[in-house]
This record gives C-alpha cells, sequence and structure tokens, in this order.
C-alpha cells in the first residue's frame, strides 16, 4: 500500500497512525458497530489505518452514528455521554490535533481546560491566589452546556480560524453525528449540541467559549479575574455590586448564543476570612472537586494562634465517593484474601486520589486515608479473631516491614497505628 500519494486533503497516513496510538491509551468502551480494540488489531491495525487515512485524506469518510449512554449524576439526574466507534475516535484525533496546534495559543492564559501544558491543579491555584486579592465570586454553572451548544456558531468559530474547508466539513459531519439510543432507535441533534465523550469535543468547547466568554470578558469586565475549565467558569471580583453586575451581563450574554445559566447551581460567594467583616448567604464553592470555603487555620509562627483562611480542600461529594469507593472495591467480609489482595486491588486508586487531592487540603484527606487503615484493623480482626489491640499491632507490624504495601504507606503514617493502640487499651 503506498502511504506517499499526494491527497486533496493534507492528512498523512503518519498522523492517522499516531492518532491511533493517542486514543487507544483511551477508554475501551466500544461504539454503536460493537468493535473492540482487540477486533480492531485482529483484523489488521496496518490496514485498519490505512482505510481510515485513504477515505479522510480523500473527503469521503463519513462517520457512524454515536452510541448514547446515560450515567448516574450526584442530584439523581442522568447525564448523557455520546460514544464514538474506534474508527471515529482515530478520525476525530487527527483532526483535533491538526486543529490544536494552530488554535491553541489563541486561547486565554485563563483556559485550562484540555489543553496541553495546562493542568487542573494550574487552575486550582489561579484560584485559590485570585480569592486572596478579589472578596467576590461569581460561580458560574452553565446549563447543558455539550447538550446545548449552536452548530451554526461553533461552525462559524471555525471557520473564524481555520480557512481550510475540509476542517469545517469534518466538524460538520461529526457535529451532524446521529445518537443511538440503548434501544437501537436513533434521533438526530437538530442544530446543537457535540458529545460528552468525543474525542474533539473538547476541543470545540473551548474554541465555541473562547469566544463567547473569555474574549467578551477581556473587553467589557478587564478589571475583574476569571479561570475557566472546560464549561466550568468562575470569575473573581472586587466588590458585591460588581459581581452582581458582571453575573447579569453574563446571563444577558450567553442567551444571546443560546445558552443559559443553571440558576440552582449559580451564585454569588463571599470569600470570607479573619479580615473580611460580614457574612454572606454564601460563603462556599466548589471547583474541579474542590471546595473553597472558609477553614481555621494553625498560625506558623505561635502554634496556639488560629485564624481564618479561605482556602481549598476536597469536597465532601468527593470524600463521599472515596469512602464509597473504598467499601465497595474491597469485599471487606472476605477473610480468606491477604493484605497484598486489598493493596492491588485499592494502590491505582489511591495514588490517583493522594496525587490529585493531595495538592491541597491533606488534613481531609488524611481523614479518609485513616477511614482505610481503620477498614483495615477491623478486617484484621475478622481474620485473625483477635481484639482490636491484636489487630493494631499486626497492621503496625506490617507497616513497618512493607511500608511501600499501600499507596499511603510512609513512615509517617505510623504515627496513626501508635495512637491507635493507645486508644485501644
Amino acid at each position: 500500500m503506498d502511504v506517499h500519494v499526494q491527497r486533496p486533503i493534507p492528512i498523512t497516513f503518519e498522523m492517522v497512525a499516531k492518532a491511533y496510538q493517542k486514543v487507544k491509551q483511551g477508554g475501551k468502551a466500544a461504539g454503536v458497530d460493537g468493535q473492540s480494540w482487540q477486533s480492531f488489531e485482529k483484523q489488521g491495525v496496518e490496514r485498519q489505518l490505512y482505510l481510515i487515512w485513504n477515505r479522510m485524506s480523500s473527503g469521503s469518510y463519513f462517520p457512524q452514528a454515536v452510541r448514547e449512554k446515560e450515567i448516574p449524576k450526584k442530584n439523581g439526574k442522568k447525564r448523557k455521554l455520546g460514544i464514538p466507534t474506534l474508527r471515529d475516535r482515530i478520525a476525530q484525533e487527527v483532526v483535533r490535533a491538526y486543529m490544536e496546534k494552530q488554535v491553541d495559543h489563541l486561547f486565554s492564559e485563563h483556559s485550562y481546560g484540555y489543553r496541553p501544558l495546562k493542568s487542573s491543579h494550574a487552575a486550582l491555584e489561579e484560584v485559590r491566589q485570585n480569592c486572596l486579592d478579589y472578596d467576590w465570586v461569581v460561580d458560574m454553572d452553565i446549563s447543558k452546556f455539550f447538550d446545548e451548544i449552536n452548530h451554526e456558531l461553533l461552525l462559524q468559530a471555525v471557520s473564524h480560524v481555520f480557512s481550510e474547508r475540509w476542517v469545517g466539513m469534518y466538524v460538520q459531519r461529526w457535529l451532524e453525528m446521529k445518537i443511538e439510543r440503548e434501544d437501537g432507535s436513533q434521533y438526530a441533534r437538530n442544530g446543537k449540541g457535540t458529545p460528552q465523550g468525543g474525542v474533539i469535543s473538547p476541543l470545540l468547547a473551548n474554541m465555541f467559549l473562547h469566544y463567547a466568554l473569555d474574549l467578551w470578558l477581556t473587553e467589557h469586565f478587564p478589571t475583574v479575574r476569571f479561570v475557566r475549565y472546560a464549561d466550568d467558569v468562575v470569575i473573581h471580583c472586587a466588590t458585591e455590586a460588581e459581581a452582581q453586575q458582571v453575573l447579569q451581563a453574563v446571563k444577558t450574554r450567553l442567551e444571546s448564543l443560546h445558552l443559559r445559566l443553571n440558576e440552582e447551581k449559580t451564585r454569588i460567594v463571599y470569600c470570607k476570612d479573619y479580615l473580611r467583616k460580614g457574612d454572606h448567604v454564601h460563603v462556599q464553592f466548589d471547583f474541579l472537586g474542590f471546595s473553597f470555603r472558609p477553614r481555621p487555620v494553625q498560625s506558623r509562627w505561635r502554634a496556639d494562634t488560629w485564624f481564618t483562611a479561605y482556602i481549598p480542600a476536597i469536597s465532601k461529594d468527593n470524600q463521599a465517593k472515596i469512602r464509597a469507593a473504598i467499601r465497595d472495591t474491597v469485599n471487606w467480609q472476605n477473610t480468606h484474601q491477604e493484605l497484598r489482595d486489598i493493596a492491588e486491588a485499592l494502590n491505582a486508586q489511591l495514588r490517583g486520589w493522594i496525587n490529585y487531592f493531595g495538592w491541597h487540603g491533606s488534613g481531609s484527606l488524611r481523614q479518609l486515608t485513616v477511614y482505610l487503615d481503620r477498614k483495615l484493623i477491623k478486617w484484621t480482626c475478622r481474620k485473625h479473631k483477635c481484639r482490636y489491640r491484636a489487630a493494631t499491632e499486626l497492621m503496625l507490624s506490617h507497616v513497618r516491614r512493607t511500608p511501600r504495601l499501600f499507596y499511603h504507606w510512609q513512615p509517617r503514617y505510623t504515627l496513626f497505628f501508635v495512637k491507635e493502640l493507645t486508644r485501644a487499651v
């Protein structure tokens, strides 16, 4: 097969091969064709990639429908994910990578979601610093953004940046893909929405909100600061009056773009600390899994002195999710398993939780590791039919012999088991 033939669209076989390597590292869920990565590779990877390249470079690539999957939200409602086929994911990654190289440098420095060299921790750090300088926050929630984003306006943004007609052509085809329900029936998008789960969707969302919100805020409210991670936005204001003015202006702006704010989740928040007097109905907001609110902090210079600071820590919702995962991942009634089996089941999740939520507010995270260690002690009681004190001594010996068995076990954590021994007396 000749992969060096000149084609009307400048997509190379190397671009498709690189996209395949990138996409394969992501989700494994099958699309409407039911094809898995194993099935894809059995048919010959090079042959499959050649077919994708051949069609994309000639302009004859048309995507299949997106498989709809509903996942529960914490409020009891369900969120709809769109799962493209493996071939469509590879094709989307080809165009996404091409677009990103040309558009990313245009985006605001305050936009963090799904961008190279940008991270959620960097976004959180900017929010933390802004809370020190600004007393008020507009905590925004755009209602059903990925379901309501307007195709015509989005394609205008794409054509504004990309003169290549083939880029807009493929973006339009992906926007117009039909959705297939679990019962096999299909429906059209009717000019709005981009599937959450699509490879190219985050970049398209960033493009839309760059022009819809980021540039607009910079031009009309140059004195405020904002941080955006995909469709999660917080705006920092100096006064309550300014916050109210900004909120009303943002509502009007979004309505003109066929979007709206979720009134139940959008609020003005007062960043109350020991220097900021007065009260307000809202003094807490959540951003990227962390809760920003007033918390007692011990002085660095005087151990007996405490003050109130406005700082982040893992949110209560995420604490509850982690506790539930610890309970559900391991069968704590199974006394035939070994301690190493439990460690193998939990360590990948522990690594992720600690590396992410350990960024700030380690005290709240420590409570979760204490919860796990107590579960381990109670499991040891059942396994060895011993009392709590004896089980604690046994676990302490495990910590000393194999401090790397569990990801959260480090030398300083032996203090917990010493305290538990004291408590058990």
